[in-house]
């Protein structure tokens, strides 16, 4: 697979899971030290979408968090202030406890990952955001970054 290629699908895979090792990458895209270092400076210097932590993890970087515009003087350009709605879930998969009793690390690792790539799709297609993977679990946000007015119901 081309370096680009690697990039991209490793960027699609942070934007949808916020963090990923770096010991996974290399697993997953079967890299050596010298690519993970290549693909490293790429997000994070190159592209700017992540950010390094602790050596350990590279963490996707939302555009909020990114630097703003210079208004010139200087100083960034703060958006104006809004007021909204903002609509929080947690889901996290029922039985997993006795679910990891029951199958290998791996098989289980597999079962959480189809599970937490099933529900992405569903809360993108809501327009919801995942703030944070938490084990079996996620934490959604609907209402960020983009607001809309029939928020709990989506």
């Amino acid at each position: 697979m081309a370096f680009f290629e690697v990039v991209d699908q490793v960027a699609s895979l942070l934007a949808q899971r916020q963090r990923v090792s770096y010991r996974s990458l290399q697993r997953e895209f079967d890299l050596d030290d010298s690519a993970l270092e290549a693909l490293k400076v790429e997000l994070i210097s190159a592209q700017g979408v992540a950010k390094d932590e602790n050596g350990l993890v590279l963490v996707w970087c939302d555009r909020a968090d990114q630097a703003r515009p210079d208004n010139g003087q200087g100083r960034p350009v703060t958006p104006e202030a809004e007021r909204r709605q903002l609509t929080v879930m947690f889901c996290d998969l029922v039985g997993s406890t006795a679910l990891s009793e029951q199958l290998d690390p791996e098989d289980l690792h597999e079962v959480i990952r189809a599970y937490q790539e099933l529900c992405a799709g569903v809360i993108r297609r809501f327009d919801g955001y995942i703030a944070q993977y938490l084990g079996d679990g996620l934490l959604v946000y609907f209402g960020y970054p983009r607001a809309h007015a029939d928020e709990p119901l989506r």
